[in-house]
């Protein structure tokens, strides 16, 4: 496909080859990768290799290492502010109740309000 390649190509020859297609690649020095998915859930890169790449003005990254995925919490910070306003205790106290509760707030009002 690339005549001359011959799978040994000096890493200054591509970045020149990049370069005159208008292409560039930056590695980003991250050591953990976080992607918040719409259901809550997140996906999680430790150690991963990140590059970005800009091509005719866009960017793109790549990112590489081992996944793993996280369940989400039932429940979001304008829920644990609700039920703090509404028993008028602290956060801490109503992001606690709503994990006892399984994000259920008319429960976790209930119970700090007894």
């Amino acid at each position: 496909m690339f005549p001359g390649l011959g799978g040994g190509l000096n890493p200054k020859k591509m970045q020149a080859m990049m370069k005159q297609l208008g292409m560039s690649q930056e590695d980003i020095d991250a050591s953990r990768v976080i992607i918040e998915k719409r259901d809550g859930s997140q996906l999680v890169i430790n150690d991963p290799s990140v590059q970005k790449i800009t091509m005719q003005g866009q960017e793109s990254l790549q990112i590489t290492g081992e996944m793993t995925e996280e369940a989400g919490e039932a429940f979001s910070e304008e829920d644990v502010k609700t039920v703090a306003e509404k028993t008028d205790k602290t956060l801490d106290e109503a992001k606690m109740a709503l994990e006892g509760s399984n994000g259920d707030l008319a429960d976790a009002i209930m119970k700090l309000s007894e």
